[in-house]
């Protein structure tokens, strides 16, 4: 059984913009972001683990929970993916997870065919323990975290505001972060996360 560090801190259709705080009861925008190392991911071909401190040393982190099974993750993947592209000389890293282990297809054999299909440009892990998900009070996939490079979270919540793309009128994702950039506070700080919930193990 491998072992996760996580230093524990102590939501689902529309997404829309709102004081921070009020949709995530676990995490805070401003709060620093709760340790992870030693999560078993994929990047590319090759396996990697997810540890914090070393993503946030020189880039501003946006930390996504996903699950292969869910629809609305399927609806938004290729924007995710278009994100990471655009991003990752911007000193961005896109840091994928998946929590979900009530099916075979959202753990780590799911994961490394799904990097395979469809050529994700950033780390996707997996974290059977769940810790990661209680952490950061992850709720639904996906759903998404911004962390700058003092490791404090800047946004939580929704990707954008329609889960059909062609109705998007406001990019939250992508506003924070270019705010992040920079050296701005996000207008918008937290969004209701949008998709399928996440199930937790008692």
């Amino acid at each position: 059984m491998r072992k996760t560090f996580l230093s524990l801190a102590v939501l689902a259709m529309v997404a829309s913009p709102v004081l921070a705080d009020e949709y995530n009861k676990v995490i805070s925008v401003g709060q620093k972001a709760p340790s992870f190392a030693g999560i078993p991911a994929v990047m590319g071909e090759k396996e990697a683990r997810l540890d914090l401190d070393n993503l946030t040393k020189d880039n501003v982190v946006v930390l996504v929970f996903l699950a292969n099974h869910c629809p609305v993750v399927t609806a938004y993947e290729d924007r995710v993916i278009d994100f990471a592209n655009d991003y990752k000389n911007k000193g961005v890293k896109v840091v994928a997870v998946c929590v979900d282990v009530m099916n075979d297809q959202d753990k780590l054999p799911g994961i490394k065919q799904r990097v395979k299909e469809k050529g994700y440009s950033f780390v996707y892990g997996y974290d059977d323990s769940q810790e990661i998900g209680r952490a950061y009070g992850a709720t639904n996939t996906p759903q998404f975290v911004v962390i700058d490079k003092d490791k404090t979270i800047r946004y939580t919540g929704a990707l954008d505001d329609n889960q059909n793309e062609a109705k998007v009128k406001k990019t939250y994702l992508r506003d924070a972060v270019d705010a992040v950039l920079k050296g701005e506070s996000p207008e918008v700080k937290e969004t209701r996360a949008v998709g399928c919930g996440i199930r937790y193990k008692k």
